[in-house]
């Protein structure tokens, strides 16, 4: 477009001149050349319509052939000279002049308006020329502008393109890495999890080994126990036997009384008559309440449990002789007063060698 407008700019800085002329001088000759040859032939026109041609006179002869015999035919004869008679010297005549002359003149004129008009049909025609070829020149600036503005935005949309398919690159790329990334930290994860799940599981087995070895010794604990109350049971029966026995002696073959509601009224008698304090009965209840171990019902539960020890209080035998209908509270109630072993003794430093024990849970 810029060129477009400095050749338009230049255009109508300047006027419209005609071309210059070229080969005037020859166009002037050979005008004035077909002058003279038109003058030449009108004035030879004009003299040849003046003359009168002059006539001639002529008599030919014909012979009539013979045509029963043959006979050699003769030569004609040459024809007669024909006379011409040369044709009068023009008359010079003043009208014939004039009239000559002015149609010389118009046709000069007619000549010259012609070329004229021949002229301005050149000029006319150069001018349409050059229009052309300006418009020619004007068009190909045009398409050359348009052309390089074409080929401009190709280039931009080229770079467009390379820039949008380079950021897309970037944005693909881009999301490979975030996927690796993704991967990586599942992967990581993953890694986490079993290792987490490989330490529980080391750890549940290591608490089941724990557990199990603990339930082991507890259980061989629980054996050893159970043989050595056992063994101890069985020892306290021999010398309670002996005791019972050597009592039994002493006292010539009489039978040792029992205890009455040591653990409800507090008073009763021991082996031997002996009797106990007002207190003593508080004492064993002190002294087997902390040991039960009791999470059941508690409505209408009471167990009575028979109590044989020792002067010292060691316990000789525990037995229930009243059941509460409840085995688990009457196993319980006997489990408390085993582990009450020794039992208090009384104000006179000696433990009764034989009470009942009335046991009812907390609540009940």
């Amino acid at each position: 477009m810029t060129l477009l407008h400095r050749q338009t700019r230049a255009s109508s800085a300047r006027p419209i001149r005609p071309p210059r002329e070229r080969g005037t001088g020859k166009a002037f000759a050979l005008a004035a050349l077909m002058h003279l040859l038109l003058g030449w032939l009108l004035y030879h026109g004009i003299n040849w319509q003046n003359n009168t041609p002059a006539g001639s006179e002529a008599e030919i002869w014909t012979e009539i052939p013979d045509t029963s015999t043959p006979t050699p035919r003769p030569a004609p004869p040459p024809p007669a000279p024909v006379k011409v008679q040369p044709a009068p010297p023009p008359a010079k005549d003043e009208e014939a002049d004039i009239a000559l002359q002015e149609k010389k003149r118009k046709q000069q004129e007619a000549t010259a308006r012609e070329a004229q008009l021949a002229e301005q049909r050149r000029q006319q025609e150069q001018a349409r020329q050059d229009a052309e070829e300006k418009r020619q020149q004007q068009l190909a600036a045009a398409a050359a502008t348009q052309k390089a503005m074409q080929d401009k935005q190709k280039q931009i949309e080229q770079q467009r393109q390379a820039e949008l398919q380079k950021q897309q690159q970037q944005k693909a790329q881009q999301d490979k890495q975030r996927q690796q990334q993704q991967a990586e930290a599942q992967k990581q994860e993953q890694l986490k999890e079993q290792k987490d799940q490989q330490e529980a599981k080391a750890k549940a087995d290591a608490q089941a080994k724990a557990k199990a070895e603990s339930d082991a010794k507890a259980k061989a604990a629980a054996q050893a126990k159970a043989k050595a109350d056992a063994e101890a049971k069985a020892k306290v029966d021999a010398e309670r036997k002996a005791r019972l026995a050597q009592l039994q002696g002493q006292l010539g073959g009489g039978t040792a009384g029992s205890g009455e509601g040591l653990a409800k009224s507090g008073t009763g008698k021991g082996a031997g008559g002996n009797a106990t304090s007002p207190g003593y009965a508080e004492k064993v209840q002190r002294r087997v309440r902390p040991n039960i171990v009791w999470a059941g019902e508690t409505a209408g539960l009471e167990t009575v449990v028979s109590v044989r020890c020792s002067p010292s209080g060691t316990l000789l035998s525990a037995t229930i002789t009243r059941s509460s209908g409840n085995e688990q509270w009457d196993q319980a109630a006997l489990r408390a007063v085993q582990r009450s072993d020794p039992m208090p003794r009384d104000i006179d430093d000696k433990a009764p060698d034989h009470f009942t024990i009335t046991l009812r849970p907390a609540g009940g």
